[in-house]
């Protein structure tokens, strides 16, 4: 009798090792993929460093849709065209929610960050919000903000060329909160300003901790103790640091909204507001949604931007094209505005060529995960599982674009949609590329990128020459075009460019735009007055 008391335990411990030994195997009807090892699967095989290009190689190697085994998670890889509008867009009602991401949603982002949150009610609402605020309607209403950003950028650009970086950081961030709350940054070396680059960097770092991610793969890990998982306190500590900081942004606006103070300005926060007394969700909840909107826009068109002015560098071909389109159209008499889309094609072709060319999301800002299981080209793809958009490989397949890379604006000559509009053509082979994502999951602020990406670039063609800058041989030091700083969003690596007036009559012109917009700010270089 007592030999039997030994049976129980001794089946549940094979049981339990067997599972174990089964983790990181690609189950039968998975699609295919590179092969896995025990426990871990693939992840062993993901690099550090450039794992773009090996997910770019795999593509090549196991097709249009692959699978990675990522020691308990499956993530599916999606590297066609449509095979991306048959999934993320046709089959949206199951793609579109996200994967369980321990310290990044649940730590760091308190359940609320939207680019993180699960499809769901809480998702719909934030969708809703954004919808509300960000619609194509209503993104119209920010072109003052855009223009005034834009004139700003433009004098500093003139005064201070060397900094264009910066220049081109500052424009974005005060934009975005101009938009998002109503305030502005005057210069780049405002201390609050540095205070959220430093935050958004801090998240970066810590979401992309081997700890971190493993946990994600590994669920397990979760409930390590706190002295081996320091990760997770430190995330934590950070979550209590950032919320703080959007709050009091989000709570100050609100205030001065509810109140009618004068220094309310027209922002989303209003929409938000309104929604938040209307829907009763909570200040930490509105705070995330207003919160995600500057993030979404702060940093991912400078990084475009600096794209941009890297490709004039490397293809200067393409520099002086666009410099004779706005010479044609505006001579020196006067710079280029938004009323001039229609008749810039070229420098809409830059615009659309940049975002394919250096993606700020070469993997997907964030994969999708299904909510339902599936059955596409005769594969099993299992519910939870992580769906990922190839960015990288799509933009470099020479299926689509010839020469894929090479920087090449003529290729969109005649294609005269917004991404917005392109992404809902019905041959998904005219799309203009997948930078802002696909399916339910698009980013809500396309409009306001490419209108920014189009008044800076069409004004830098017209104000400035741009060259490389002279190592100490006196030859040209041309940047790198396959060097990126990664992370959630993709920035190229910081080079040099000497950027001079084409002429004094137009340098005078920038000063004199500037001049004229400047009378709207008082004395903290603060909208004096509700200028939309």
């Amino acid at each position: 009798m007592a030999a039997y008391t030994y049976v129980l335990p001794v089946a549940l411990l094979a049981f339990a090792v067997w599972r174990v030994l089964q983790m990181g195997r690609r189950p039968k009807g998975y699609p295919p993929g590179p092969p896995t090892v025990p426990i871990l699967g693939n992840l062993h095989l993901i690099p550090t460093k450039d794992s773009h290009l090996k997910f770019e190689e795999w593509a090549k190697q196991y097709g249009p849709i692959y699978s990675l085994i990522l020691g308990a998670k499956v993530m599916i890889v999606l590297s066609k065209d449509q095979v991306v509008r048959d999934l993320i867009d046709k089959k949206s009602a199951i793609y579109s929610s996200r994967p369980d991401v321990h310290i990044g949603f649940d730590v760091l982002s308190g359940g609320h960050r939207m680019l993180m949150t699960p499809y769901g009610p809480k998702y719909r609402m934030q969708r809703k919000a954004a919808h509300l605020a960000l619609n194509v309607n209503k993104s119209v209403a920010y072109i003052p903000y855009q223009e005034f950003e834009n004139k700003q950028m433009m004098f500093d650009m003139l005064q201070k060329p060397d900094d264009f970086f910066e220049h081109f950081r500052r424009l974005t961030a005060s934009l975005t909160t101009s938009i998002v709350y109503g305030f502005r940054f005057p210069n780049y070396a405002d201390p609050k300003l540095h205070t959220i680059f430093a935050s958004i960097d801090e998240f970066t770092l810590l979401v992309n901790k081997a700890s971190a991610v493993l946990s994600d793969f590994f669920p397990i890990l979760r409930h390590t103790p706190a002295f081996l998982f320091p990760t997770k306190h430190l995330a934590a500590a950070h979550h209590t640091k950032e919320k703080k900081m959007y709050k009091s942004f989000y709570l100050d606006t609100k205030h001065k909204i509810k109140h009618k103070l004068p220094s309310a300005r027209t922002c989303t926060c209003v929409d938000v507001v309104s929604m938040q007394d209307q829907e009763g969700f909570s200040d930490d909840f509105a705070t995330y949604i207003v919160g995600t909107f500057f993030e979404a826009g702060a940093d991912t068109t400078a990084s475009e931007l600096q794209a941009f002015l890297q490709a004039m560098l490397l293809y200067p071909s393409a520099l002086r094209r666009g410099q004779a389109e706005v010479d044609a159209l505006c001579g020196d008499a006067r710079w280029p505005t938004l009323d001039d889309w229609h008749r810039l094609p070229y420098v809409r072709a830059c615009i659309k060529e940049t975002l394919r060319w250096m993606p700020t999301t070469i993997l997907g800002a964030m994969p999708h995960a299904t909510i339902a299981e599936d059955t596409y080209m005769g594969y099993h793809i299992p519910r939870g599982a992580m769906v990922m958009i190839n960015v990288w490989a799509l933009h470099r397949d020479a299926e689509r674009y010839a020469e894929p890379e090479r920087f090449v604006p003529e290729r969109y000559l005649g294609d005269d949609s917004t991404s917005q509009e392109s992404l809902s053509k019905a041959d998904v082979g005219e799309r203009d590329h997948f930078v802002f994502g696909g399916g339910r999951r698009v980013c809500p602020g396309t409009h306001v990128a490419e209108r920014t990406m189009f008044l800076t670039i069409a004004r830098m063609l017209w104000a400035f020459d741009v060259e490389p800058e002279k190592g100490d041989d006196g030859r040209p030091v041309v940047p790198r075009q396959d060097e990126f700083i990664q992370g959630i969003v993709v920035h190229p690596v910081k080079f040099g460019c000497e950027i001079t007036a084409r002429s004094e009559k137009r340098a005078r012109y920038v000063r004199e735009m500037w001049k004229e917009a400047e009378r709207e700010l008082d004395a903290e270089g603060q909208f004096s007055r509700d200028i939309i």
